[in-house]
């Protein structure tokens, strides 16, 4: 009985590990790069998380983009239903998916760009178009992001992309420090649970042990 109190104990554990586990893998958005070399590639980083991660979700992305000295954005791509597709003529060949693989449930949008140009320095938006799908109904929602992407002919070590690398390696660090606490807690609440049900086991274990005595003393007796 003992045994199979214990063998019970270790499918919380196992549920709260995996738990943890996921959440180690949690989303998280970082800024992206903002300086572009002529000739090299460049990805275009574009990270929405959910804020229900629990929650099922499809999402499409779209990017456009406003070149220097011009004045209205024009639609340069598009991603859904795992397939993409190049809108502009100017980045036709140019423009490959760098985000969330193998699903509908996006929530890296990055774009790469091949053989950069002078003529590509100007502000691009990230449009997420999100359906979070509940048992009963489905919520809408959205985010937009713009980056300003300057191109030079040499590369150079900017702020902004040394803020971002720290940024990232803090992140990673806090997640970390946080399954470590998660997996503790959830190892002192399935002690304490395995305690309570060893002490119910031997509990019952003697009142069958005393309720077959009595049974014995008054078979007993009754011969």
């Amino acid at each position: 009985m003992k045994m199979s109190a214990l063998r019970l104990l270790w499918v919380p554990v196992l549920l709260c590990v995996t738990h943890a586990w996921l959440c180690h893998g949690a989303c998280v958005e970082v800024d992206s790069d903002t300086e572009a070399v002529k000739g090299k590639g460049f990805k275009l980083g574009c990270i929405s998380c959910k804020m229900r991660g629990e929650v099922p979700a499809s999402a499409t992305v779209d990017w456009w983009f406003r070149a220097k000295g011009e004045s209205e954005f024009a639609h340069i791509y598009s991603y859904a239903d795992m397939t993409s597709y190049i809108m502009d003529d100017r980045f036709d060949d140019r423009l490959a998916w760098n985000g969330s693989k193998k699903t509908d449930d996006v929530q890296d949008g990055s774009i790469f760009i091949l053989n950069v140009t002078f003529n590509d320095t100007g502000t691009y938006r990230c449009f997420f178009d999100r359906t979070l799908v509940f048992p009963n109904y489905e919520y809408r929602t959205n985010a937009t992001k713009f980056i300003i992407i300057n191109v030079v002919g040499k590369a150079t070590r900017g702020m902004a992309s040394i803020f971002s690398e720290i940024m990232m390696y803090v992140s990673i660090i806090g997640l970390q420090l946080w399954l470590v606490v998660e997996m503790v807690y959830c190892y002192r609440k399935i002690a304490a649970a395995g305690e309570e049900a060893l002490r119910e086991s031997e509990a019952e274990y003697l009142a069958i042990t005393s309720e077959s005595k009595d049974n014995c003393a008054g078979v007993a007796v009754a011969e």
